[in-house]
């Protein structure tokens, strides 16, 4: 089988840069004998290995007993995970390739979402027998093949979405689409800021929405611009109003400053509008500005259609008639003629009132359109009229929301925006996910580069970048899963760039938004019921962060900077640790609670595995602060399923990668344990597997373990000719000691090939490492954290 050519056929081009291209195939035998959820073998696409995961009897999980489920699953959950990825998954006899089913889709794999595919792939019931067309069942003597076809993409960095504001209206993919005309925004700063805390004008809200768009990391608030509208009273027909307001508001602003004459320049065409009369010697003509272009149209019909239907000639008779001034009511002849089209083109779609949003037969626009066919037969066609689509409003019935489908960059792939979710897309899907598109924005050829041309940050006023400190903060929040998946000192990664995985989440508000709304924020994000969340504040003391205390309910109406203030010991970041009840809190949790006040306290494990020398998060833990410390290991063995007798060697983890052996007779009120104390517990290893690790040159203790931790660096390799190698770049774990031929040796482990073919080249200065050198890798890099690699031809 040709998979490129098959991956052609059935995957539509994103128009983004494309990584890596791999396929697999499992051949799937006793099908009626599988069990109820089974994964393929490992196969290894870009810089990480992957595997098809099937439910042959349904999704258990989603109580789905009808279809097979089938998934692509990321293998690997210790790497650092952030992958986009389109994948083509297709059924298919085995004897026979032509009998087929198949699945298209596209997705961001992370560590919090390693799978993703098709609950309802296709009815398992159908798959033995000739169905839809077939003339052979997809399994066939108990068997069928199961393809995947990956294309690794570019991730659509640098592209942030506005927070939802619970209402389905079109104001954030409005803005998108506005924010992304570079230009507009350029001259947008170029309007004196006001110096208010909060927003006085749609301007100035517009000034700092957009500023946050080009900071941010997250999602961006737009609460200060919704305060001038009542959105409860907009509905689908407001678009074009709403833009008005906008624009009105800012060409008000705008005068008298640089950026006057910015929405005239953008925005503004030119038409002329003929009227003749049939019986009486009388015409009338006249040449207008327009800002826009609104068409009724019906299912079927395209963009030329309508264009066509507004330029020809239309009758003025019975109650159309004509009022000829003196002459009175007249019969006559209307022509509006096209003078001149905008840089940027904007037109509105009115749907007839009986268009069936269900029917595939939808109204069609091109990617791509010649106007001048469409322009006065009189005015000079010398000048280009070929529009490109930048942008598109759409509206989905299904879920009754907007979204912005936009390109950035024109010659690259379509951005769809929908509220906080920035996903690619192809323009295909703009027609099929979407009843109807309400609003299409082109660009003319010849202005594209002036109007999509990023801005520097030197055009970004000061004041805006000094008021950011003042309106905003950065809250940093960790969950049980991302404990437990931290390989190194405390509870998370808090900014550490020698070990940046597992990152906790990052969230930029508001200092004024109160405690409440940011719980019920964390609420939505984490879709966990609100009252079964508890957050406790992680504070830095004696050198390490640990929990400190719950939040309690007082707080509940308190802003989000009262809360670090008040709780946090220095000026810094609020860190937070997410604890999800398995019950709901029947009351609230107040200073004075007695639960507060009692012997209990909570503490988190990590447990050390020799074998594979790793360290792993087991979870927090509540214990009596008057029980013994031994008391805690029937629920380590049960966690990693030791035998009743094992013993175990028991450590409390301190600051700078030390620890402190713990005494198991002791009580934790003995040892000084307090809340949020990390112990960390490893097996106690036999006289015979201490030697064997030893000889195998291999740590055997958590203290060593933890010497190792202070040596670690992620060191980031790139291919010196870039996407040309089927690795373009991938980060290792290394030990800053290492050697140059040791680096060597892992890289080559990693990339399957022979250390003797490898060479590096640093990446400040850039240039090659000799082969001989007998520096430290700490040495080598000096202050970088890249090297550059290069595999020579085994034959040169």
């Amino acid at each position: 089988m040709d998979y490129e050519a098959v991956a052609r056929q059935i995957m539509p081009d994103l128009y983004h840069n494309v990584k890596d291209f791999q396929y697999h195939t499992w051949h799937v035998t006793d099908w009626k004998n599988l069990e109820k959820r089974l994964t393929g073998p490992e196969f290894k696409v870009g810089s990480g290995n992957w595997r098809l995961l099937i439910f042959p009897m349904g999704n258990y999980n989603y109580h789905d007993e009808d279809h097979v489920g089938i998934y692509l699953d990321f293998v690997d959950p210790y790497n650092e995970l952030h992958i986009t990825a389109q994948f083509a998954l297709i059924m298919w006899n085995q004897e026979e390739p032509t009998k087929f089913v198949s699945h298209d889709t596209y997705h961001t794999f992370t560590n919090l979402e390693s799978d993703w595919g098709f609950t309802e792939f296709h009815d398992k019931d159908k798959l033995f027998t000739p169905a839809d067309g077939r003339t052979r069942p997809i399994i066939e003597n108990d068997a069928c093949n199961i393809s995947v076809l990956i294309r690794i993409l570019e991730d659509p960095t640098g592209y942030i979405g506005l927070k939802s504001q619970r209402v389905n209206t079109f104001l954030n993919p409005v803005l998108q689409l506005l924010y992304y005309l570079k230009y507009l925004q350029k001259t947008l700063y170029q309007i004196p800021i006001e110096s208010d805390k909060s927003a006085k004008s749609i301007t100035s809200a517009l000034q700092r929405i957009f500023y946050q768009l080009n900071v941010s990391d997250t999602e961006v608030e737009t609460t200060e611009l919704t305060k001038f509208f009542g959105w409860d009273t907009f509905n689908m027909s407001d678009i074009r109003e709403f833009i008005k307001v906008l624009e009105d508001d800012l060409e008000n602003k705008m005068k008298n400053t640089k950026a006057d004459g910015t929405i005239n320049k953008l925005f503004a065409g030119t038409k002329k509008t003929y009227i003749k009369c049939v019986n009486v010697d009388y015409e009338y003509q006249c040449i207008e500005d327009y800002y826009d272009i609104q068409f009724t149209v019906n299912e079927g019909e395209t963009l030329d259609d309508s264009f066509m239907k507004f330029i020809q000639e239309e009758d003025l008779v019975g109650n159309n008639k004509y009022d000829a001034e003196r002459y009175g009511l007249q019969v006559a002849k209307k022509r509006v003629a096209f003078e001149s089209f905008p840089p940027v083109l904007r037109i509105y779609l009115n749907y007839d009132a009986e268009t069936d949003f269900t029917s595939d037969n939808r109204y069609g626009f091109p990617a791509e359109i010649d106007l001048q066919k469409y322009l006065s037969l009189e005015v000079d066609k010398s000048k280009s009229c070929r529009y490109l689509l930048y942008g598109v409003l759409a509206y989905n019935s299904s879920n009754k929301k907007y979204s912005a489908f936009v390109r950035p960059e024109i010659n690259r792939g379509w951005i769809k925006f929908n509220d906080d979710k920035v996903t690619l897309e192809s323009f295909g899907e703009i027609f099929r996910k979407h009843n109807g598109a309400y609003m299409l924005i082109y660009i003319c050829d010849s202005d594209v580069n002036e109007i999509l041309s990023p801005i520097p940050s030197e055009d970004i006023p000061k004041c805006l970048h000094e008021e950011e400190s003042d309106l905003y903060m950065q809250t940093l929040v960790v969950t049980e899963e991302i404990f437990k998946s931290h390989r190194g000192l405390d509870i998370a990664d808090f900014n550490n760039e020698q070990y940046p995985f597992y990152e906790p989440f990052q969230f930029k508000i508001s200092k004024e938004i109160t405690y409440s709304a940011f719980k019920m924020m964390i609420s939505v994000k984490f879709e966990i019921p609100i009252d079964q969340i508890k957050l406790w504040v992680i504070n830095l003391l004696d050198n390490t962060t640990k929990l400190q205390e719950p939040i309690t309910d007082d707080f509940l109406d308190k802003s989000m900077e009262n809360v670090r203030t008040k709780l946090v010991n220095s000026y810094e970041e609020l860190k937070l640790y997410m604890e999800v009840l398995e019950k709901p809190m029947k009351k609230q949790l107040n200073s004075n609670d007695e639960s507060l006040q009692n012997n209990e306290i909570i503490i988190f494990l990590k447990y050390f595995n020799p074998d594979v020398q790793s360290l792993e998060g087991l979870g927090h833990l509540y214990v009596q602060i008057n029980s013994r410390i031994d008391s805690i290991f029937p629920i380590i063995r049960k966690k990693m399923k030791l035998s009743p007798k094992t013993l175990f060697d028991i450590y409390e983890e301190f600051a700078s990668y030390t620890i402190k052996n713990m005494m198991p007779e002791f009580t934790f009120q003995i040892a000084g344990i307090q809340n949020g104390d990390i112990i960390c517990v490893q097996k106690t290893l036999t006289n015979i597997e201490t030697q064997k690790l030893v000889d195998a040159g291999r740590i055997c203790n958590i203290a060593q373990f933890y010497e190792s931790l202070s040596m670690k660096i992620v060191v980031q390799f790139k291919s010196k000719f870039g996407y040309k190698d089927s690795i373009p770049e991938f980060n290792l774990v290394l030990n800053k000691n290492m050697t140059y031929e040791n680096v060597v040796r892992q890289i080559a482990i990693y990339l399957n090939t022979d250390p003797s073919r490898l060479r590096l080249t640093s990446e400040y200065p850039k240039k090659e490492i000799d082969t001989t050198n007998s520096q430290t890798l700490s040495e080598i890099l000096q202050s970088s954290t890249c090297l550059y690699y290069e595999i020579f031809d085994a034959n040169i």
